[in-house]
């Protein structure tokens, strides 16, 4: 993992340097948009709904529209003149019990990592906040914004867990809530009765993402069947994957019958190479089937050239020859 921001936290005197780390990631399936039919990305371009022109990156401002209609256009330099929150402190505002934070308020999770000469301090932290059952509200700086964060215990790591607003949060107006609604205590005792037969301990472990599963093994499947292309028009190299290895080789292979017409540069096929070293026996495959391939195509020309050589060379005996023919019938 790679620390996205270098700071300290500080509660009363105690001052604990530390990195921070996102702890959690989506692991989706991601798809592009392509044509079906070459398989060629599909590309947007940025244009003006006024003049239809294309708008290159550097004509782009921000713009808010106010509810009656205005359009104000906020500029590199209306936005620069801006105070930015530029500290790297975590700063402790209060410590607060930990069922008084409603969960709705969580956003993204971060892990905090201390400097090696901090790790007393940051157990001291830690522990202070599990026997106290509390969490840290505080405040801190990311990405030039500042925002609410609560500090809180995982095993053995202090989570950074950054919140939302209040006002950010929306209300349930639903006028349904509001209804009239007898419940029997028959139906309370049974429906009690359900929860506590379905009762069970959280483990996270024991469940996945079937519907992801399920869209990978649709991909290996077309991969072994062979349905795959490489990538046209395109120099990007697929990321490594479940099938990175499996895209890699036909890249490799398809530079390789480049590179053997002549249609790449050697340093496009040792990029190709490259990418290709990730399994011993898929190089190996690479190395011979560019071998079987080179000669063939580059025999064809040779044989065509052979063939028509004696051609050539008939012809000019044939030239040389009737001279010498009728030099002969007039000695003759």
């Amino acid at each position: 993992m790679r620390a996205i921001w270098k700071g300290a936290v500080s509660f009363g005197l105690v001052n604990v340097p530390v990195r921070l780390f996102a702890a959690t990631e989506e692991n989706d399936i991601r798809f592009h948009q392509v044509h079906r039919e070459d398989g060629g990305r599909i590309r947007y371009k940025r244009t003006c709904s006024v003049c239809n022109e294309e708008v290159s990156f550097d004509a782009i401002a921000k713009g808010y529209e106010t509810s009656d209609g205005q359009l104000v256009i906020l500029t590199d330099e209306d936005l620069n003149q801006l105070p930015v929150a530029t500290s790297h402190e975590i700063d402790v505002v209060e410590f607060v019990p930990s069922n008084q934070v409603d969960p709705i308020l969580f956003a993204k999770t971060y892990y905090l990592e201390p400097d090696a000469k901090a790790a007393k301090p940051y157990a001291l932290l830690r522990e202070a906040l599990i026997e106290t059952e509390r969490m840290a509200i505080v405040k801190v700086a990311l990405r030039q914004k500042e925002t609410l964060a609560v500090l809180r215990v995982r095993d053995k790591a202090i989570l950074l867990q950054t919140m939302l607003w209040p006002d950010e949060v929306r209300k349930a107006d639903f006028p349904v809530l509001d209804a009239d609604v007898e419940l029997r205590p028959q139906e309370l005792k049974m429906a009690a009765s359900l929860v506590e037969s379905m009762a069970g301990d959280f483990e996270p472990e024991q469940f996945s993402d079937m519907y992801r599963e399920a869209v990978i093994e649709l991909i290996d499947a077309k991969l072994e069947r062979g349905e795959s292309a490489t990538l046209p028009g395109t120099d990007k190299q697929p990321k490594a994957g479940k099938t990175g290895e499996v895209v890699d080789l036909l890249t490799a292979l398809q530079r390789s019958v480049d590179r053997a017409r002549g249609t790449v540069t050697d340093d496009d096929a040792e990029t190709a190479a490259d990418s290709s070293q990730g399994e011993a026996e898929p190089a190996k495959a690479t190395k011979s089937a560019a071998a079987k391939k080179a000669p063939a195509k580059k025999a064809a020309p040779a044989k065509t050239a052979a063939r028509k050589a004696p051609a050539k060379k008939a012809t000019a005996a044939a030239k040389k020859t009737a001279p010498a023919k009728k030099a002969a019938s007039k000695s003759a």
